[in-house]
């Protein structure tokens, strides 16, 4: 059984997750993958432990997953951005199946290292054929985190309302009270 998950926010796709693991904390920059450690909690909580090994080889491949996923989500269509992912899917590949369910896909990889962070880049594939305006970073200008926008009508702005969602409205309400 591995730790508890330390971020304020998980339960994203994949991809998004991933980059979730970079946070701000109190005025602290926190990195769920400074150890080894952070890496069996995060492929726990993305429960991915069962496809990978929290093999700590992972863990470099992994690191260049999250910063080429960062540059495509903040310089979408930016072909550097693009190249850099492109980069790292270019370590794994979709094999087609037919089993008694009917047809299906394995990924395969030809260095298992690579599956984590290969993973990532494919579910970032999915959510821009999904739907890319919908892949967010909070509204709040403190916080770092990025998430997949479910509401019904599209206008989630915040992480999460009950924390940087309630700092800007107390802040705006701070600033109103001061004012008069």
């Amino acid at each position: 059984m591995s730790a508890p998950d330390p971020r304020p926010l998980t339960g994203e796709p994949v991809s998004l997750d991933l980059l979730n693991t970079r946070w701000t904390h109190d005025g602290e920059r926190q990195d769920l993958l400074a150890s080894a450690d952070g890496l069996t909690v995060w492929l726990a909580s993305t429960g991915l432990d069962a496809r990978f090994p929290a093999d700590r080889a992972a863990l470099g491949p992994l690191l260049r997953a999250r910063d080429a996923l960062l540059r495509a989500v903040e310089h979408p269509g930016e072909s550097a951005a693009a190249a850099d992912l492109d980069a790292i899917l270019e370590h794994g590949r979709i094999r087609a199946t037919l089993s008694a369910e009917g047809p299906g896909e394995r990924a395969e990889f030809a260095d298992p290292a690579w599956g984590p962070a290969w993973t990532a880049a494919r579910d970032y594939l999915d959510l821009l054929r999904t739907a890319p305006d919908r892949i967010r970073a909070c509204a709040h200008d403190a916080c770092t985190l990025h998430f997949f926008d479910t509401s019904r009508n599209g206008t989630r702005r915040w992480c999460s309302m009950a924390a940087c969602g309630n700092r800007a409205k107390a802040s705006r309400h701070y600033a109103r009270t001061r004012e008069s």
